[in-house]
């Protein structure tokens, strides 16, 4: 497996981004090793918060939520999944799978760290790959809270909105990430910002990850996610703790799958669902100290 690694003086300075880096290492599946990166903040004894980011962003997006959270008391834990962020970038992209980003997050949260009694959060894949990491050992989590993200199986086809968005990430002669995510934001954030997004990504060879994982998302019956996240399900329809959808009213790729899961989820009956107004899919960006607000407050209530 060929690897590229960002330099570190690309994350120099980025504007509200003032976190320590930490690291481990993970096996990579293919004989070799992969260096992950996260963020740790807040007392080391508190329960954790398992913050994770979607396609094409990085732990980048939850720097206005983690000081809320800490405030609140709590500790976070934010991944960059492997191919963005300050992880390690696989070149090929052939060699990221979903299952694969499974099994290297599983060897960060569970191997590694040894979370328990977390919350976790996921948005967008953070979603796709954490509820994976939930429905695995449903033990480890207190609760859960998702936001703009689901857990298809390929059942139901995607929408078009999606449809375009794959298409385009696997065909654009450029891949722009830091212009993606100011587009899927409610209220474009400022240069510096969006450059700060573009910084994991030096070059094209560093894209590999961001630009497959659109079409690693199960569209049909016979993706090889497919049984995996059936059986996913079958522990979500059983998870009983609290369950919390805290989606934008702004996102035209996951509008909706909030009602699945209100739906599916008993964990989600009786819960104050919460509509994030004035945020689009990236509500973190959009709306962070309000949504982390909404999580701390769903801790607090038990």
């Amino acid at each position: 497996m060929d690897v590229v690694r960002t330099p570190d003086e690309r994350f120099a300075e980025l504007p509200g981004y003032p976190f320590p880096p930490h690291y481990a290492d993970i096996d990579d599946g293919d004989g070799g090793s992969l260096r992950v990166h996260y963020l740790d903040e807040g007392p080391r004894d508190a329960a954790p918060v398992l913050l994770m980011h979607g396609e094409p962003s990085w732990s980048y997006l939850y720097r206005t939520m983690i000081p809320v959270l800490v405030e609140a008391g709590h500790r976070c834990i934010a991944p960059d999944l492997v191919g963005f962020g300050r992880s390690d970038k696989p070149t090929e992209r052939g060699d990221y799978t979903y299952a694969r980003h499974v099994a290297w997050m599983a060897q960060l949260v569970f191997d590694r760290l040894d979370l328990s009694d977390a919350t976790f959060f996921g948005q967008d894949w953070g979603g796709l790959v954490g509820l994976r990491l939930v429905t695995a050992d449903p033990d480890r989590f207190a609760r859960v809270v998702v936001a703009n993200t689901g857990l298809p199986t390929g059942d139901v086809p995607p929408n078009e909105a999606f449809t375009a968005w794959r298409t385009f990430s696997l065909e654009s002669a450029t891949f722009p990430i830091g212009a993606i995510i100011a587009g899927g934001c409610a209220t474009k954030p400022p240069p510096d910002v969006v450059a700060a997004y573009d910084a994991p990504f030096p070059d094209d060879r560093f894209t590999a990850g961001a630009r497959i994982f659109p079409s690693l998302v199960p569209t049909s019956p016979d993706d090889p996610a497919h049984d995996d996240n059936v059986a996913a399900w079958e522990v979500l329809r059983r998870f009983d703790k609290p369950f919390l959808c805290a989606f934008s009213d702004g996102d035209p790729i996951t509008r909706g799958t909030e009602r699945v899961f209100q739906r599916e989820v008993p964990g989600a009956a009786g819960v104050d669902h919460v509509t994030i107004a004035g945020g689009g899919h990236f509500l973190q960006e959009d709306k962070g100290p309000e949504l982390a607000a909404v999580i701390a407050g769903f801790i607090a209530g038990g």
